[in-house]
């Protein structure tokens, strides 16, 4: 079965993931060395983040899913 890619929402992901981050003043490093994601390619719309990946940053972020995707 083919990947299903969303470019518009992945973008949407993207850019939701990096105002978390920035609001926190936080660098893709700072979140790469605490959670060992690598969220600069995710910041940039370039991979399918899975579920489990985004699950795990929006408890990083102490964000649900939920309501993460509210704001997308």
């Amino acid at each position: 079965m083919a990947q299903i890619r969303d470019q518009e929402l992945l973008h949407k992901i993207a850019l939701k993931l990096k105002q978390l981050r920035e609001k926190r003043g936080l660098s893709q490093e700072d979140v790469y060395n605490e959670t060992d994601i690598h969220i600069a390619r995710i910041e940039t719309a370039k991979v399918n983040v899975s579920v489990s990946t985004l699950s795990r940053l929006c408890g990083y972020f102490e964000i649900s899913l939920s309501e993460f995707f509210k704001k997308i």
